[in-house]
């Protein structure tokens, strides 16, 4: 009889198929799990697998009394509460660094095409404007990468590949992160020493308390008036509010923007901002990244299930 996993968040089935073939999956649809399973069928679940940014806290934990691991599908997991978790005996695990190339990838695509105004320029080429020799002072010249400083916040797997990405491309590399590592890159002792010193702002940092809006309007102002900030950490690292007024009044030139506050975003006043290049949180959504990402909760839920530490179980303090 195959070992049981509640899919406790919304995921496409074609994500879920190599689980399908190992365990019984008993799949919420990312609604509530009481309102799709009986008590009795919840009782038996010993394991979740989870979005690393869905909320799951000690009550949703409470669901499940037998419950002994929450497995997280992708490197994230700011939305378990890891001392609910601990206090209860549950193990939490994710993929470190299995998407970690598709991420730093699509933080280069953002960078380059807010700051070279790929937008703008596609729309100057379909509008007809080139073709017409209309002058737009959008399409005057930009600074390019050699020499640009970026500034990478959270030196973790993706920011040492995006950091890597950046030098490639013959820039300035500076960096804030909780540890200093032995690095080829200038290490700024504070967040606000980076943003004075870089012109553009990478956010690679792990979500967290410590994180909520650490982003702020001090920050962006620090950043100035040539300066972009290019996300694709979590949306809750920046303050939105203060965000779209920065974009608004020419505080900084641009964004990069891959995730938000909440999830799926609407059109609303950021959207509607020129000077500002969207992604729906598609960085880790390639086929490579999958197959990592699967491989690693593949991994987890057979060692737990077997009796064993899961291997890439979350580190935390």
């Amino acid at each position: 009889m195959a070992d049981k996993v509640l899919i406790y968040s919304r995921f496409p089935k074609t994500m879920m198929a190599r689980f399908a073939e190992r365990f019984e999956l008993l799949d919420t649809g990312g609604k509530p799990a009481r309102e799709v399973f009986s008590a009795d069928d919840l009782g038996g679940i010993r394991a979740v697998l989870t979005a690393g940014g869905t909320p799951l806290g000690g009550e949703a934990m409470d669901l499940f009394p037998k419950l002994g691991a929450i497995v997280c599908y992708g490197t994230g997991y700011d939305g378990v509460d890891l001392e609910a978790a601990a206090s209860r005996n549950i193990a939490v695990g994710h993929s470190p660094g299995a998407n970690a190339a598709s991420v730093a990838d699509i933080a280069m695509t953002l960078m380059l095409a807010t700051t070279r105004r790929i937008l703008v320029a596609d729309q100057y080429v379909r509008s007809g404007d080139w073709a017409a020799s209309k002058q737009s002072p959008m399409m005057r010249p930009q600074a390019g990468m050699p020499g640009r400083r970026i500034g990478v916040y959270g030196m973790g797997e993706i920011g040492r590949k995006i950091a890597a990405r950046c030098a490639a491309f013959e820039s300035e590399i500076g960096y804030f992160s909780r540890t200093r590592y032995d690095l080829p890159y200038q290490y700024f002792p504070s967040l606000e020493a980076l943003a004075e010193w870089c012109s553009v702002l990478m956010i690679a940092v792990r979500a967290g308390a410590d994180t909520q809006h650490v982003v702020n309007a001090d920050i962006l102002r620090r950043l100035g008036a040539d300066g972009y900030v290019v996300n694709i950490s979590r949306g809750s690292v920046i303050d939105q509010k203060a965000l779209i007024a920065a974009l608004t009044d020419k505080t900084i030139a641009g964004a990069g923007l891959d995730v938000f506050e909440k999830e799926p975003h609407a059109p609303d006043a950021l959207t509607a901002l020129p000077n500002v290049v969207f992604a729906p949180h598609i960085g880790g959504h390639t086929l490579e990244s999958h197959v990592a990402m699967q491989n690693c909760v593949l991994a987890n839920l057979t060692a737990f299930f077997e009796g064993k530490p899961l291997p890439y179980a979350v580190k935390w303090v």
